[in-house]
């Protein structure tokens, strides 16, 4: 069972996705705005928020930066925008996964769990990786310390492109499939909309500077980091 912050200032979706999270067993807190999510979150001890991004008062977005400022809370972000502007400043920001509306609760549920499945997982120590630092010319990825330097300047990058990158580099030289990446790394296979990764992709590039052409792209597969 899992604690769920559920902030949206429409009292009915916040109704309708508590009865579908307290069917499956979650405890479930709300809020109205963002501010009192901001609020919630140094107070209680939360799973996952599930946090929309238009409300008075506060903000999706506002709300996201100040709970990043002490937490790494997993952050599932509801828009009525689905541009792909909105959504790179979502997952600039650290947010886990961002959905459109109008959806069914039943993919928020599906995607909630398999964030919490996700993050539960990573909890864990894992001591099967032969490489936690790679280097190659001026690119070093110290997976270790969860540090990326580009010509001997750290990198500032969203949670995701880390994950993203860390995983491509432990499985370096091998074509992984994009379902492969999307389950491994958000823990669903093709559910909803794949072009979270290709977001996540293009900022990663763009993190990477001259050296995104360490990662090339597989036509009809997926992607390979170049080591």
């Amino acid at each position: 069972m899992a604690k769920i912050l559920i902030c949206d200032d429409e009292s009915g979706l916040r109704s309708i996705i508590k009865r579908y999270a307290t069917f499956e067993g979650h405890e479930v807190l709300e809020a109205c705005d963002g501010m009192q999510a901001v609020e919630i979150s140094l107070k209680e001890q939360i799973d996952i928020i599930i946090m929309d991004v238009t409300m008075p008062v506060m903000d999706g977005f506002s709300a996201v930066k100040k709970i990043r400022k002490t937490s790494e809370i997993p952050i599932l972000m509801l828009s009525a925008c689905g541009e792909e502007y909105n959504k790179i400043c979502g997952f600039q920001l650290g947010i886990d996964d961002y959905v459109v509306k109008p959806f069914s609760s039943k993919e928020i549920m599906m995607r909630v769990n398999a964030i919490l499945k996700r993050t539960q997982k990573s909890s864990k120590p894992d001591r099967k990786h032969n490489y936690e630092v790679f280097r190659k010319d001026g690119f070093e990825a110290d997976m270790t310390a969860h540090k990326v330097f580009i010509d001997g300047v750290q990198a500032d990058m969203a949670p995701k492109e880390y994950d993203l990158l860390f995983y491509l580099i432990r499985n370096k030289n091998i074509a992984v499939p994009r379902g492969k990446l999307l389950n491994e790394i958000w823990g669903y296979d093709y559910y909803g909309d794949s072009r979270t990764l290709d977001t996540h992709m293009k900022l990663l590039r763009q993190s990477l500077g001259p050296y995104a052409g360490l990662i090339t792209t597989i036509r009809g597969l997926g992607y390979r980091f170049e080591g």
